[in-house]
């Protein structure tokens, strides 16, 4: 049953429409396009793009997620390594992760919100706010405008009474700026996840896919919710971020005592708790 829904859900959004939106396609450098894609899994809790933490449908008995949020402060980036271009992204999301903790299944559909920290191959830094509902490439909220150690809230739900419309919203609690609105999307509502990425770049010069991660400030999530309660984040529920030879890029820490909230750290194999 659960294959069959993820199925349909893929084929509602090959098929469905979405509302007229605010911003433009998000890039790494101009005439690049972002995509934050689901998971690419190399086990059950590595992966080859994300680190964070991801809950699931069937790892959490049959629960279904229809809200998500968390705060963060935008990390600052600088070069990894010199003159080349780097990408992150923070983010909360919907869909797109593991539905088992094994991650033998993974969700197709994906709806999320949150921040960019990039590096050109110039070692400038740039910072943005962004949303993004899987097919469609990322889109710059270009009424938010982020820097970093801004404190940023971020929130998905769907409405109660119109099922498949969903609310997004993202604050700037720093400088009072935000962001919101209410989109269709056909969502599997089979995992809730809370990410540090890196996406995938199109048009940067290099070929495309996931691109090279700069180095980040740790990064901590907190005051998380899904289906506005505590997630009670599990140890086993972390994702390592790892290069295609399997050496980890990033990794989150255990989560704090009240299970709302975590660190993540770039270029470490271990993270000091909240």
């Amino acid at each position: 049953m659960l294959v069959s829904l993820l199925a349909s859900s893929l084929a509602a959004l090959s098929t469905g429409s979405v509302a007229s939106t605010v911003g433009a396609p998000a890039g790494g450098r101009p005439g690049a396009t972002t995509f934050h894609r689901p998971i690419l899994s190399i086990g059950a809790n590595k992966s080859n793009n994300w680190s964070g933490y991801n809950q699931g449908l069937l790892e959490q008995s049959g629960k279904m997620f229809h809200q998500i949020s968390a705060d963060w402060k935008v990390p600052t980036a600088t070069a990894h390594r010199h003159g080349e271009a780097e990408f992150s992204s923070t983010w909360v999301g919907i869909g797109g992760g593991c539905v088992d903790a094994g991650c033998a299944v993974t969700d197709p559909t994906l709806i999320q919100t949150g921040t960019e920290q990039d590096v050109d191959a110039s070692g400038h830094a740039s910072y943005s706010a962004w949303w993004e509902i899987i097919p469609a490439p990322s889109v710059t909220i270009t009424t938010v405008h982020v820097r970093p150690g801004d404190h940023i809230h971020a929130a998905l739900a769907e409405s109660s009474s119109v099922p498949g419309m969903w609310t997004m919203a993202l604050r700037d609690l720093t400088t009072g700026k935000s962001f919101t609105q209410t989109i269709p999307y056909a969502s599997s509502h089979a995992t809730a996840e809370w990410i540090q990425e890196t996406p995938v770049q199109i048009g940067t010069g290099a070929p495309a896919g996931v691109g090279p991660l700069p180095n980040l400030s740790r990064v901590s999530f907190d005051l998380a919710r899904t289906n506005g309660a505590r997630p009670g984040l599990k140890s086993s529920e972390e994702i390592q971020l790892a290069d295609s030879q399997g050496h980890v890029l990033a990794s989150p820490s255990a989560p704090d005592d009240d299970g709302d909230g975590f660190n993540d750290c770039a270029y470490a194999t271990r993270c000091p708790a909240p």
